[in-house]
């Protein structure tokens, strides 16, 4: 069975980037990856939160939070 790796961003040019680079390195033998726009899907701000999600764009892998550069803090996407 495959491990989730959720990767949640906002939309924002740092973040689209990213997931570009993420998805790509990620062994998606391994994983199953599901992408969450936090923009566009609000109601998943605060399972973000609860997994320790700051910032977007970020990972979680394993159920640890991964911080990728700094697009977006979760308050400015309320």
């Amino acid at each position: 069975m495959k491990a989730k790796a959720i990767f949640y961003h906002a939309g924002c040019p740092v973040c689209v980037a990213a997931e570009q680079n993420v998805v790509d390195a990620i062994d998606l033998s391994r994983y199953n990856v599901e992408i969450v726009h936090l923009g566009k899907d609000k109601g998943r701000i605060r399972e973000a939160e609860t997994a320790g999600i700051k910032s977007v764009p970020a990972l979680l892998l394993d159920g640890a939070p991964f911080h990728i550069n700094f697009g977006a803090s979760l308050s400015d996407l309320k």
